[in-house]
């Protein structure tokens, strides 16, 4: 288990410095759209770039968030219950995310194979879509993993000790 765990934060790492890049991509293009703007020549096809740029920032972003508990949780209610409710409540919880995400996961997986099979490509640069779809997938599938992280170190958790 403490090898999926190294994988997991390991290639979330990697997602997550992918979607600093494309931020900072973003961050450039807005500046320079803003810039040129002024000289009234936009930079074409910023709209687009934006959308999935953004995809991927999101997606690649989702699986590190999760490992840093960074989420929003609202806990209110859940902290009047007693310890095992409130673990039972978040393995059932992680486990419906870890589905739904795996879910997911293959359904953009499965789109972006009939976008490429398609040739679809974007109206104005002519970009094609399907590399940003997998990312997306590929974004989810890790926040899966990270959620069957979870689960089994609350189903099997390290003895004081070890390591």
């Amino acid at each position: 288990m403490d090898f999926l765990d190294k994988i997991s934060r390991f290639l979330n790492k990697i997602l997550v410095w992918m979607a600093v890049v494309f931020l900072v991509a973003m961050m450039f293009l807005t500046c320079s759209n803003i810039f040129l703007r002024m000289l009234w020549l936009p930079v074409k096809g910023t709209f687009e770039l934006m959308g999935y740029f953004g995809a991927i920032v999101t997606a690649f972003a989702l699986g590190y968030t999760q490992i840093k508990r960074g989420h929003i949780a609202v806990t209110i209610l859940v902290d009047s219950f007693s310890k095992r409710a409130r673990k039972i409540l978040t393995g059932t919880n992680n486990l419906t995310c870890m589905l739904f995400f795996a879910l997911a996961a293959w359904q953009s997986g499965k789109y972006a194979t009939s976008l490429l099979k398609a040739g679809e490509v974007t109206e104005t640069l002519r970009i094609i879509y399907y590399p940003f779809t997998y990312g997306v997938a590929l974004g989810f599938a890790l926040l899966s993993l990270a959620f069957l992280v979870e689960i089994l170190q609350s189903l099997f958790p390290e003895k004081e000790g070890e390591q």
